[in-house]
């Protein structure tokens, strides 16, 4: 008699049972959606998703239900048209209240979601939706490096009282970017004294020491792999921001990744409003911190064109007058560790939280400014396309505006307040600190838009495929195996009911390329149980009985299976490591069901077959 464990049995059983109830959210489908998010990103409550759902009513515009999510209200409908229709009437009505956004959502049960239960997230080829490309200025981030460097090294020789005659920053090596501090020192310096003050607030840096017609010069190179690993910083830091924004959308799923070595690739799965999504991505901004410059006059040198040394002419301001910033930077906007909206005395007021570095550098200024003024800059950069002798070229515009300019009234350092802001500028200015302030600009150099019709099209056409593949695939093994193809068959679609759960439960996105890894999935389970079947016809054929047959097959097919699932199990873990997009997707649904395909062509056959002949005590022969 065949024998089995009874765990095995119930652990079976009980896989399968759990792999049915997450996989059931799939079967729905999607449907066209709104959702609606406070502009202050507050999360909505039921009396206002009540609300909407009876201006709606009011407007006869359809919809199948309402709920809330994550602090959003997702309002669904049955026919696109009504969907759009919806959008234009709640823009009109509640256009200060909500930020609105077309997309999809499942259609699956209340009860479902109550279970946290959702369906894998489709891919933006099955989907539809925006894909964005965004360029890492990262020669910015570098620049902003150095310039650092230059003014570390000016408070540091200043505090040990050595005379400087120039600190610039200059490009060695033959390149244009500047990775070097060129430090000259006074007729009478002492270059030891000057060594030992660097040497804390440049560590890191190659300092060599040369005489010029001028006097001594100090150099302090930044090393190339603390530029590579600026820049690298720089691209995780706007993935990261990047990241935080696209979450403030609701989108479900959505994919932000490297692309190669200064771009980040945005994947919008089944939203379809470019412009309003742009508008919330594009405030590709950083800000910086400045002292106003109290002694030169800004409308002189807005008349003249002459500003002074050490300055910078900013026009772009909240009342329109022109204002004279000193160049040096106090704190940058990735300085920044949070960023509250309350009521003070002088109205709607942003508290800032600084780290300890900035909070350092910010307590001296303000203990030697005390009464003075210090600006805050918000600096965006955007690619303008034009076309020039009929070709387009693209450059880079930069936009600096001043959004603040108040006075210094006490001593602080990593805390303190912008005040002089509307409540709205106020909020703006709060969701843009607490999202990230980039390192360094970014800029929009690539858009496109998959369409919805598109992307159920892709869907079709990828279900019929692995619709047909399994069919042709179960019709073949049941004329061949007769009822243990049937067992094939039964195993089959317990895989891919197991894969598609395992999908769900991890929200792994599918994708075209993950279909097609779902019908190789198949053939892998396929071959599995070929190799089981043969190893019994084998032992039948040397006169083994039924039962001693089919313990042989699965005992000796194992080797040969392990085998070639671990093989192309590696392939596909490196392909997961090190792949992006569509090759990830593929390599992700391949790695998932190789894991599948042991358990249900090793456990789930070898149960079913026990089952079905372990019992007999007089087996003559086997349907195989």
């Amino acid at each position: 008699m065949l024998e089995y464990p009874r765990w095995k049995y119930i652990l079976i059983v009980v896989v399968l049972l759990v792999a049915l109830l997450f996989a059931l959210p799939n079967v729905f489908g999607q449907a066209p959606a709104l959702q609606l998010v406070h502009a202050d990103h507050t999360p909505v409550t039921a009396a206002e998703a009540r609300s909407v759902s009876a201006y709606l009513k009011k407007q006869k515009i359809p919809f199948t239900g309402t709920y809330l999510q994550n602090g959003r209200l997702i309002v669904r409908f049955a026919a696109e048209s009504a969907q759009f229709r919806a959008q234009d009437a709640i823009d009109g009505q509640f256009k200060k209240e909500y930020l609105s956004a077309l997309t999809l959502v499942p259609r699956t049960p209340a009860w479902l979601r109550d279970l946290g239960l959702k369906p894998m997230p489709l891919g933006l080829d099955l989907s539809g939706g925006l894909e964005l490309l965004y360029q890492v200025d990262t020669h910015s981030a570098v620049k902003q490096l150095v310039r650092m460097y230059t003014q570390d090294a000016a408070h540091a020789l200043a505090a040990a009282n050595v005379p400087v005659t120039s600190i610039t920053d200059v490009a060695t090596g033959g390149g244009d970017l500047p990775n070097t501090v060129r430090i000259t020192l006074g007729p009478k310096a002492d270059a030891k004294k000057a060594a030992t003050a660097l040497a804390h607030s440049l560590q890191g840096l190659s300092v060599s020491s040369s005489t010029g017609s001028s006097g001594t010069v100090l150099s302090a190179t930044v090393p190339s792999a603390m530029i590579n690993q600026r820049e690298n910083y720089a691209i995780e830091q706007a993935i990261t921001i990047l990241r935080n924004r696209v979450n403030a959308l609701g989108v479900s799923e959505p994919i932000v990744q490297r692309q190669g070595n200064d771009r980040i690739d945005v994947q919008l799965p089944g939203v379809e409003n470019m412009a309003e999504v742009k508008h919330l991505l594009g405030q590709t901004a950083m800000l910086e911190f400045h002292l106003n410059d109290t002694e030169n006059s800004p409308y002189q040198a807005e008349q003249t064109g002459n500003v002074p040394l050490g300055d910078k002419l900013y026009t772009n301001t909240p009342d329109g007058q022109p204002i004279l910033l000193k160049r040096e930077v106090i704190a940058t906007g990735d300085q920044l560790t949070g960023a509250t909206v309350s009521e003070g005395p002088q109205g709607p007021q942003v508290n800032v939280t600084l780290d300890s570095r900035a909070g350092e550098n910010m307590l001296r200024t303000t203990k030697e400014n005390v009464g003075k003024a210090m600006g805050v800059v918000l600096i965006t950069k955007r690619v303008v396309t034009r076309e020039v002798d009929g070709k387009k070229a693209s450059h880079v515009v930069t936009t600096d505006k001043v959004i603040n300019d108040a006075t210094i009234d006490g001593v602080f350092s990593n805390q303190f307040m912008i005040t002089g802001l509307t409540l709205g500028g106020a909020q703006d200015l709060a969701i843009l600190l607490r999202s990230g302030s980039f390192l360094t600009p970014i800029s929009l150099v690539g858009q496109s838009v998959i369409g919805p019709s598109l992307g159920a099209e892709n869907i079709k056409m990828g279900i019929g495929a692995l619709v047909l593949g399994m069919a042709g695939v179960l019709i073949f093994m049941f004329v061949y195996y007769k009822v243990f193809g049937l067992v094939a068959d039964a195993v089959l679609v317990s895989n891919v009911v197991l894969l598609t759960a395992l999908l769900s439960m991890m929200h792994a996105s599918l994708s075209l390329p993950g279909i097609a890894g779902i019908i190789l999935t198949v053939g892998i389970a396929v071959d599995a149980n070929v190799l089981i079947y043969e190893r019994i016809r084998e032992e039948l054929r040397k006169g083994v009985s039924p039962q001693a047959a089919i313990r042989a097959g699965f005992d000796k097919a194992f080797s040969a299976i392990l085998d070639s699932n671990v093989t192309t199990g590696i392939a596909g873990l490196v392909l997961w490591i090190f792949g992006t997009g569509a090759i990830r997707g593929f390599a992700v649904v391949l790695t998932l069901g190789i894991g599948t395909s042991m358990f249900t062509s090793l456990m789930g056959s070898r149960a079913l077959v026990t089952l079905m002949y372990g019992g007999r005590r007089k087996l003559a022969r086997l349907h195989i």
